[in-house]
C-alpha cells in the first residue's frame, strides 16, 4: 500500500517499466514465448493490459498461498516449464543460463543475498527463503534456516523439466491427499503452503533438486522500502 490499492504488484512501475514488463522481458528473452499468467487479485487489470498471455484464475486467493496459486496452472506444465514469482526483478541472463541446466529441477539461488538484506530492515532476512546446499545439490530450503549455513535466497525462480514437472505434480497431489486442512512443512494448513514447503517434502523424499547460483540481478519488492530501494539502484 498505497500502491496494490487499485491494483496487483506487478503493474507498479521500476525505472520506467512496471515489474511484470521486466520479468515478461527477462522470459522471451531467453526464447520463452507461452507465458501464462496465474492471478487472483485485480486479475481483470493484467488482463486488460496483457491480452496475449494465457491466465489461470486463483479466485480463492484470499484463502490460500503460492503453492496452490501456482498448481492453478497445472495443465500448462506437461512439456515442463519455467516459473517465476511476480513480484520480483530479475535480469534476462538469469533465465538464458537456467534454460541450459541438465537438471529436471533447478531452483535460482542468489549467493548475493546477505548484502541485499543489509539495506531491508523492513523485511529481515529471518523471513527470506534460505537455501541451503551441498556443491549444487539443494538439501534444505526455508524460512527458519540459519542464515549462517545458507548458501543463498531462494529467488522464485525455477524451471521444470518433463520428468520434474511428474515428480512436482505427484508431489503436490500427494501432501494434498495427506495434508489437506492440515498443517504441512512449515504452513499452518496445506492450503496456506508455500513452494518452498512443497520443496522440502521433495527433498525428504530424497527428489534431487539442483541449484543454480546468481550473484544478484535479482530483487524482491515485498515493502515499501524495497519499492524505494528498486525505483534508486535496479
Amino acid at each position: 500500500m498505497p500502491h496494490t490499492k487499485n491494483a496487483p504488484k506487478c503493474l507498479a512501475e521500476v525505472k520506467g517499466r512496471r515489474i511484470l514488463d521486466w520479468g515478461l522481458h527477462a522470459l522471451r528473452s531467453a526464447g520463452l514465448r507461452e507465458i501464462v499468467f496465474v492471478g487472483g487479485y485485480r486479475i481483470e487489470q493484467v488482463q486488460t493490459e496483457y491480452p496475449g498471455l494465457t491466465y489461470c484464475h486463483n479466485a480463492d486467493w484470499p484463502n490460500n498461498n503460492i503453492l496452490m496459486s501456482l498448481m492453478h496452472a497445472e495443465f500448462h506444465m506437461d512439456d515442463g516449464f519455467v516459473c517465476a514469482y511476480s513480484d520480483i526483478l530479475y535480469r534476462p541472463e538469469i533465465v538464458s543460463n537456467l534454460m541450459r541446466s541438465l537438471h529436471e529441477i533447478t531452483l535460482v539461488c542468489d549467493t548475493a543475498w546477505r548484502t541485499r538484506y543489509r539495506k531491508r530492515t523492513e523485511h529481515p532476512e529471518n523471513d527470506a527463503e534460505k537455501v541451503a546446499s551441498v556443491g549444487n545439490r539443494v538439501v534444505a530450503i526455508g524460512r527458519h534456516l540459519p542464515g549462517e549455513i545458507a548458501h543463498g535466497e531462494y529467488t522464485g525462480i525455477a524451471r521444470f523439466g518433463p520428468d520434474g514437472t511428474v515428480q512436482l505434480r505427484d508431489a503436490y497431489h500427494r501432501a494434498k491427499s495427506l495434508y489437506n486442512g492440515r498443517p504441512f512443512q512449515s504452513a499452518s494448513t496445506f492450503q496456506k503452503a508455500f513452494l518452498i514447503d512443497l520443496y522440502q517434502e521433495m527433498l525428504n523424499a530424497d527428489i534431487p533438486i539442483h541449484l543454480m547460483e546468481t550473484a544478484g540481478g535479482y530483487m524482491e519488492i515485498d515493502t515499501n522500502q524495497d519499492f524505494r530501494i528498486a525505483r534508486e539502484e535496479w
